[in-house]
């Protein structure tokens, strides 16, 4: 208890370098969301920066269809909290996200949290059945690789994987689209989209067919593309495992090959799997489905996130990086517990076995 204790209050320091140095980083960038907008209404005029909610310090709005002068220039700078000096700024950054308070985006007028929740389904949906079906694959596959190790099926499922591996993802997504979504070939499953415009009027088993049916290209394409690092890893694992002297002893013993694999390897080998998770999970979850969301026309995490990064959005940029953060340092944690569980023998107050 003490070490998990302790890894947890080790979060507040390490939060705080992750926010602290991406703060130093921001102040160098050339450009900001004031010359964002002003560049914006002199140029294209968008209408989600036309459509801006700006108020100058007396509480009125002001007028965005007036032409831009160092007046407005200097009213929008006030807004945006640019005109208090760094070290105000990066403090009052500091006491905000203390109380989990991450602001407001500059250019929609919804807080941060309200644009998280609304992306976060989607992101949600790829990034957790994308990662489940890649750890039961993966490891499906990796057993039955190491039992079989130079067998016409471990060669073929290798080349198969490999090249599988080789496609980038966003090249998978925009084959199958055109093969199964009305391209070339078939006219199977939808465009874009997570459900159906008219889902609310589904009821509930038609919901979840429909909810399967827009999820089962992107998840395919995430899938298919990410398998090859841990199945890899799950044989290698294995194969070391297989040949250490506990092994033959269970075999001398009488032990069946299933016994001994799921009683006494699989615990052992699944260690270097369970180490890997929380990384492959972030990365799944977080910034793996860009690509997807993209091209499958879903609007999630990773495309909020990639907007608000063109856009210096910085209450979006720098909440998203602070909940995040802290969410892959707690699966981090999360891990080291499973490690202790699946193999007692780990100390992980030592880091070593017991």
């Amino acid at each position: 208890m003490p070490y998990f204790l302790k890894r947890l209050l080790l979060i507040i320091p390490t939060i705080w370098a992750i926010m602290t140095i991406n703060f130093m980083i921001v102040q160098f960038v050339p450009g900001g969301p004031v010359d964002q907008i002003i560049a914006s209404m002199k140029g294209s005029g968008s209408s989600h920066m036309q459509n801006l909610k700006n108020q100058n310090s007396d509480g009125k709005s002001m007028d965005m269809s007036q032409s831009i002068n160092e007046e407005n220039r200097q009213k929008l700078i006030q807004q945006f909290g640019f005109d208090q000096p760094a070290w105000f700024r990066y403090l009052l950054m500091l006491k905000n996200y203390a109380l989990f308070e991450l602001g407001e985006s500059y250019y929609q007028n919804k807080s941060v949290y309200a644009l998280i929740q609304e992306k976060l389904p989607v992101s949600a949906s790829l990034g957790i059945w994308s990662t489940l079906l890649i750890y039961l694959i993966s490891i499906i596959l990796g057993i039955r690789k190491a039992i079989q190790h130079g067998s016409t099926f471990d060669v073929l499922s290798s080349l198969i994987v490999i090249v599988c591996n080789a496609i980038p993802v966003f090249v998978m997504a925009i084959l199958m689209l055109t093969i199964f979504s009305g391209g070339y070939f078939f006219d199977i499953f939808p465009l874009k989209d997570l459900v159906s415009p008219d889902f609310d009027t589904f009821s509930w088993p038609v919901k979840m067919m429909d909810y399967l049916w827009h999820i089962s290209l992107p998840i395919f394409c995430m899938v298919i593309t990410g398998l090859a690092t841990l199945m890899f890893l799950t044989k290698n694992s294995f194969l070391d495992q297989m040949t250490q002297q506990y092994v033959t002893c269970a075999y001398a013993k009488g032990l069946n090959q299933k016994s001994v694999l799921y009683k006494h390897i699989f615990r052992n080998a699944m260690l270097i799997v369970i180490s890997g998770f929380p990384a492959s999970f972030i990365g799944m979850f977080f910034t793996g489905s860009l690509m997807i969301e993209i091209i499958f026309s879903l609007d999630g995490l990773g495309l909020l996130g990639y907007n608000a990064i063109n856009q210096l959005d910085y209450p979006v940029v720098f909440g998203s990086l602070y909940l995040f953060s802290l969410m892959g340092l707690l699966i981090n944690i999360v891990c080291d517990w499973l490690l202790g569980w699946v193999d007692p023998r780990i100390d992980l107050t030592k880091g070593t076995r017991a």
